[in-house]
């Protein structure tokens, strides 16, 4: 029988910490106290991302990341290259889209797929809520979201001229944000930065501070932000780019229809267990799709989305 491995003079040392930024093989570590330092992983294998609770080493001017804590979850995509990862341990991922310019509603669902993998709450804010028309139509689209459960606000988060429309006003949106750590993504043009700033008044002056400590010697700007947006630092927003393209090859194609709360339902009342909802005869989620002559208790264009995903899901196995 092994003897428990006694705890070394390096063990003693390790101290907690929480990763607030990350780009390549460096990230910056908070500590407990507010302090922040640069680290880097102990080997190869061993990855971070921002919202990670690690264990790390300090030396002289900086630090080893040694553990890292078992995390809650992890929301990530990927496609025929690569792997990218957004943020760890989250409690919900705010979706930034806009009135104008019009969002895609493919990309709007893939991230919601990632999110029910990782049963991470999403929050699906429309932007721009004061340009009347074409809000109202981005908010009709909207319509089947909310028929399936999901929050979803209307918000002007920098308004031009009255609105006429219910809408959250920002001390809304940050009530509820707090006691939580939300990531928060958004395509080009949705007013992203503008939320952020909104939110949390220095977000300018914190990324300045972590890209150029990254960017003394070797290092480079950071790419992902942890925002604290309160003195007690209980409610956190992390910024990361990349959602213009959501490749989610991390899915099964057989799960798919689970991770869609219109979809998943009907499965049951399929006559085959295997059935991919695309062409077998019998099949309980086709036959609840609206047709132009008859309502149905799944809308159209998702299941046209249902259908790319798992075509595209299937080509790639």
């Amino acid at each position: 029988m092994s003897r428990p491995r006694s705890p070394s003079a390096a063990d003693a040392r390790l101290q907690d910490g929480l990763v607030v930024s990350a780009h390549g093989r460096h990230c910056v570590v908070e500590t407990p106290g507010g302090e922040r330092v640069i680290c880097h992983p102990r080997g190869k294998k061993l990855a971070v991302v921002v919202g990670d609770r690690v264990r790390w080493l300090p030396s002289q001017d900086e630090g080893t990341i040694e553990q890292v804590v078992e995390r809650r979850n992890l929301l990530y995509r990927q496609d025929e290259v690569r792997t990218k990862s957004f943020a760890a341990n989250l409690d919900q991922v705010l979706i930034l889209v806009a009135a104008e310019p019009e969002f895609s509603e493919h990309q709007l669902a893939r991230a919601l797929i990632a999110c029910e993998a990782e049963h991470i709450a999403p929050l699906i804010v429309l932007n721009k809520a004061d340009l009347g028309v074409p809000f109202a139509r981005a908010w009709a689209r909207l319509a089947p979201y909310r028929a399936m459960g999901y929050a979803v606000l209307g918000l002007a988060a920098k308004p031009r001229q009255a609105v006429d429309v219910p809408i959250e006003s920002i001390d809304a949106l940050a009530r509820r944000l707090h006691g939580r750590t939300t990531l928060i993504l958004g395509p080009s043009g949705a007013g992203k930065s503008t939320l952020i700033n909104r939110l949390v008044p220095g977000a300018g002056a914190q990324t300045g501070e972590i890209s150029q400590a990254l960017n003394s010697g070797r290092h480079t700007t950071t790419s992902t932000t942890w925002y604290w947006l309160d003195d007690a630092r209980a409610s956190a927003l992390i910024d990361s780019p990349g959602f213009q393209e959501f490749g989610l090859r991390h899915i099964e194609p057989a799960q798919l229809a689970a991770y869609m709360p219109d979809i998943n339902p009907h499965v049951a009342a399929c006559r085959f267990y295997n059935c991919t909802h695309l062409h077998e005869p019998g099949c309980g989620v086709i036959s609840m799709v609206e047709s132009a002559s008859s309502p149905g208790a799944i809308n159209a264009s998702r299941y046209r989305i249902y259908s790319d995903l798992a075509r595209e899901l299937m080509a790639g196995r």
